[in-house]
């Protein structure tokens, strides 16, 4: 296993995602909550983040050589990993609520439709190398 390799795309992975997924996410507040309702909203965003996911991890999969199972998982760990804390630092920095309000908001939807949607990305390059195979 080649951990330097391994880091760099969990976070370009991450980077990316986070970047497409912090620009839907704005568009839902500023119009898609107003308009479809949030949970309606992250259903459509969801979807679209996971294409980006799949894109994102195929790419950066074929750009690092990461081809083993093993490989694969720890990229989507490590990336899930700072996925998390980057939710929690913006969800504290926007509603002060800090890490247990977050939590606490995946309870119930919209957040559990996220959450899943976050697992899903965690799994991603794993379900890429599997289908590369």
């Amino acid at each position: 296993m080649r951990p330097m390799a391994i880091f760099k795309a969990a976070g370009i992975y991450w980077a990316l995602i986070f970047a497409a997924g912090f620009v839907l996410g704005t568009l839902r507040v500023l119009w898609g909550a107003d308009a479809m309702g949030a949970g309606n909203f992250m259903l459509l965003e969801i979807p679209l983040l996971l294409i980006a996911s799949w894109f994102a991890a195929r790419w950066l999969a074929a750009r690092y050589s990461v081809r083993t199972t093993q490989e694969a998982v720890a990229m989507g760990a490590i990336a899930f990993v700072l996925l998390m804390g980057a939710e929690i630092r913006l969800a504290a920095g926007l509603s002060g609520g800090g890490a247990g309000a977050w939590l606490a908001s995946l309870t119930h939807p919209p957040g559990i439709y996220g959450f899943l949607g976050q697992i899903a990305f965690a799994l991603m390059p794993w379900l890429v190398v599997r289908m590369q195979r």
